[in-house]
């Protein structure tokens, strides 16, 4: 299941703050904050999909992530290289690496990354 853009802003921020009250999550909103009758109705829908839960103190709750930022990404970037890249995840790096302007830096960071992973298979 996926969120819509509006339950990814609220989600990223309840990853990062790993549990908050709807008054917490309204102040790190930026300017024009939503209603709060709107934060609440994301809420409500995320906590229905499953994606997050909520602890009752006294007649507040308190949300949390039940789904991890890495695993929710992970699942929508390889279905983005399974629709839009062929299932090839070498045209997907081959797209990103050309097409994101990354520094000298950053592609030697990542041939790093990819260096370590090949050591990981010889295994």
């Amino acid at each position: 299941m996926k969120l819509s853009k509006s339950e990814e802003e609220l989600m990223n921020m309840l990853w990062r703050q790993e549990k908050a009250f709807m008054k917490d999550l309204l102040e790190v909103y930026p300017e024009p904050k939503p209603a709060t009758t709107t934060v609440a109705t994301l809420l409500k829908r995320m906590s229905d999909k499953g994606f997050i839960g909520y602890t009752l103190l006294g007649n507040a709750r308190e949300y949390f992530p039940l789904v991890k930022k890495k695993d929710y990404f992970s699942k929508h970037v390889n279905s983005l290289i399974k629709n839009f890249f062929n299932d090839s995840p070498g045209q997907f790096a081959s797209f990103f690496t050309q097409e994101t302007q990354l520094s000298k830096k950053e592609l030697k960071a990542l041939r790093a990354l990819i260096d370590k992973e090949l050591e990981k298979k010889k295994s």
